[in-house]
Order: structure tokens, then sequence, then C-alpha cells
């Protein structure tokens, strides 16, 4: 396998078009700076414009038919190659399709059909490992794919062209564009684009339905984002609850759509489980550090924006009285964007820090009397991506995640993914699904063919 790695003076500064590293025909760039410190990484990094997506896309519809035509043993060795995705979202060779006796004459085949040219936009708190969420099943089933990393995080993905052509994949296959948000946006509205997959905030997701429904019709997924509650009750493990509850806010300081960060405890326990909860985030704020050493547990924010917005929900709580806050709120330091994981308690159900999703390490805690009160605060949001439970009587624990208003539940956990199974949200969290045969359906078209066996 090609060995790299990258430094300021060799990252990754052109795009990955045609299996070659190419010049943008756009003369704006991107500027990326380090989180830790704020320094400066690149202000040179390509913005993909018009021209750019037009090449790409010319090289995906070209290599298309012979990419569709390559049987799913050989694309299953490819993927193999590049990485480990056909053990994690696999089944290249065995997405089958279907057939249907003939009891009245015909014989009913439904195959599934590659779309063509696809897309992915990936946001920038994982930006390989969607990667491999959506240029995985892309090409397990036969379409050609043109990533478009976050103008936060490109450098990753930039740097997989040697492992894009060591693992064999044709030219115009796999092929990836750097940029903002205008390059995204002419990936959603190219008319030869079929499919867009998009990882983001809610307001840019219902803008890339906007323009894949104004443009071409192409198929749209949408992961968008979550305000997670996490329902703990008196008769929980209650060290168990509570480490699920701090490692699902803190964990990758609080940047993931999934972080459960409305937690809900049951009056009986709440004194209990506060304080350890408290405890636990003491312990957190402690071990934040550099994220390139491996002792650190807590990393900083993404860039000053996100600083801002995470700073400016804990500064506009104090100011409208939304809650008591318990811990935390804090800068760390005086370079990067460190912020110390926060606890709201008492919160009011009308507030911004109740409502609205703060993507970062901020929880808001609730008490709660009964089940019926409980599940109309967990419920009463336009969010529906995750949610948990935390009891030990199964009943209850079965009848809740019934309930809820969720793509995704936890019993006695919160806050994960497993690669087998159905990734994504209901209600304003977003539309299709990720993961598993769910992602390979999402990159096709079911085609039935009817065989006439009577000649009737």
């Amino acid at each position: 396998m090609a060995e790299f790695s990258f430094n300021k003076s060799n990252l990754p500064k052109q795009l990955i078009i045609n299996n070659e590293y190419v010049d943008s025909k756009n003369t704006k760039k991107l500027t990326v700076h380090n989180p830790k410190n704020g320094e400066l990484v690149a202000d040179d990094v390509p913005l993909a414009g018009e021209q750019d997506v037009d090449a790409a896309v010319a090289a995906a519809e070209k290599a298309f038919p012979a990419w569709k035509a390559t049987p799913p043993s050989k694309r299953r060795e490819m993927l193999n190659k590049f990485a480990d995705l056909m053990e994690k979202h696999g089944w290249t060779d065995k997405f089958g399709g279907e057939a249907y006796p003939q009891e009245d004459g015909f014989i009913k085949i439904v195959r599934n059909e590659p779309l063509g040219v696809t897309a992915g936009i990936v946001p920038w708190n994982a930006p390989i490992g969607n990667v491999g969420l959506k240029a995985g099943p892309a090409l397990a089933t036969g379409n050609c794919f043109i990533l478009k990393p976050s103008e936060k995080t490109p450098f990753a993905a930039l740097a997989l062209l040697p492992l894009i052509k060591e693992a064999g994949f044709p030219p115009g296959v796999f092929q990836v564009l750097s940029g903002d948000g205008s390059t995204g946006a002419l990936l959603a509205a190219h008319m030869r684009v079929r499919k867009v997959s998009f990882t983001g905030s809610i307001p840019t997701g219902k803008k890339i339905q906007e323009m894949a429904a104004k443009s071409n019709l192409k198929r749209v997924t949408l992961e968008l984002g979550g305000k997670s509650p996490a329902l703990v009750f008196d008769d929980c493990n209650l060290d168990n609850a509570v480490t699920w509850c701090v490692n699902a806010i803190t964990g990758h300081t609080g940047q993931v759509c999934f972080a459960a960060s409305r937690v809900y405890v049951q009056e009986g326990i709440y004194d209990k489980f506060i304080e350890k909860y408290k405890t636990m985030f003491a312990e957190r704020t402690k071990a934040v550090g550099d994220p390139d050493e491996e002792a650190t547990v807590l990393g900083p924010l993404v860039d000053d924006m996100q600083f801002d917005r995470v700073s400016g929900f804990i500064q506009r709580a104090g100011e409208q009285n939304a809650g008591t806050k318990l811990i935390g709120g804090g800068r760390i330091g005086s370079k990067g964007y460190f912020i110390e994981p926060t606890i709201f308690t008492d919160v009011k159900i009308d507030s911004e820090i109740h409502t609205q999703e703060i993507f970062g390490p901020v929880s808001v805690v609730r008490t709660f009397k009964t089940e019926e009160e409980v599940m109309k605060l967990a419920n009463d949001t336009e969010f529906g991506l995750m949610a948990g439970v935390f009891t030990q009587d199964i009943n209850k624990a079965m009848r809740i995640a019934s309930d809820f208003e969720s793509g995704m539940v936890g019993i006695n956990c919160i806050s994960l993914m497993m690669g087998q199974t159905a990734f994504g949200g209901s209600k304003q969290s977003g539309t299709g699904r990720e993961g598993g045969i769910y992602a390979l359906r999402a990159f096709t078209d079911p085609k039935t063919i009817m065989v006439n066996m009577t000649y009737q």
C-alpha cells in the first residue's frame, strides 16, 4: 500500500479529477486554521468552481458504463484494497435482486441498478468516516462518485489519490473536489448528477433538497441535526447511565449530530445522578489537551466560528436566565478553541439551549416525575435522530423505544451507530438512511423485469 504523510510543506492542494491531481480552474481559495492553536495551516486550498464540477461530472459519466459493467466481485476487491469498507458496509457481491414465482404465467425479476454519477457532501466532524458511509455504498453498487469535503477539513480527502489509484479504481470513478458551500451547490444543482448524499445542518439540507428538485429531481439522502434526549429512570444502573450520558456529549467535544444533549432524570435519583455527572464533567475538563497527543480525551472545537457559536449559546443562556450553569462554560487557555464541558440544570423548556442544536460539549438537564411527562418532553422537538432510555425494566424500555419519535434508539446506551444497520433520523433530522443494506438501496433504483412464459 502506498505510504504518505503530510506536513505544512506538502499538504495536497489540488483537486482529484480523473485519477489525477489537477489545479482548480477557479481562482478563489480556502483558508484552513489549526483548531488547537489558531495557527494558519494553509490559505491556498482549491475551491472547486463550475468548470471543475463540470469536468468531474464529465469524467464520471465517461467512466460510468465500464464501471457499471465491472463485476461486483471486482468492485469488492478494489474496495477491500482501498479500505476495509467491505467489512463495515460491504455486500457488493451479496446485494442480490428478487425473483417471484410464475403462478400467473409471468416470472418477475427485480434488479438493483446503479444511478450513475453520484456525489457526497460531508461535514468536518468525521472527514474520513463519512467517506466510508457515502463512497462505500455508491462505488460498491456500481456508481461513479464525487466527494466534496468540508472547507474546514479538506486535506484528508485530498490525500486519498494514491490509495484510489493503487486500489485500482479507473479514472473518473472516484474523484474529490474541495470547496465551500458554492461547490456543494453546483453538485446539488447539476443536471448530470443523479444523487447527492449530504450530512450537515438542517438549513443547508433544505437548500440541497430544493436545488435537487429544481434541477433534475435527483435522489437525495440527508443526515441532518439532532437534539438527542436521554431518559434516565429511577431503576437504571446509575453508573452505566452516567457514563454513557457523559461520553455522549463530550466525545468529539460534543461535535456530533447524535450527541445526548438533553438529559431527563427521574426525580428519585436526580441528586445522585447529577453529582456523578458533574464529577465526570470535571474529570473531562482536566483531560482537555492537544489532539495530537494520545493521552488527550477532549480536544478543541473545530474553528473560531464554532467556538463563537458555542460560547454564544452559553452566554445568552446566562443573560436570559435559561437555566442554572452547574459547571464549565469558560475558555480553556489563550490559544486555540478549547472550551470547558458545560452543564445547565433546571432549563426552561422554551429556551434556545433546550430546543436548538449547539454542537458543542453543552448538556441541559431536567427532572421528571412520570413516563408520560418525560415522553412529551422528549418528543416535543423537530429533531428526531437519536434517543436513549436507561432502565432495567425491559417492558418499559421497549415501550418507550417504540414511542420515541426518532430514527435510532439506544436502550441503556445512547449516541452510537452500527455499520450494519440503518443510520438516520426522522422529522427534520433527515430523509433516507445510511449503513448496511439501506445505503446500498439508497444508491440504486429497482428495475422490474416481467417475463411472459405463456406467450399470450
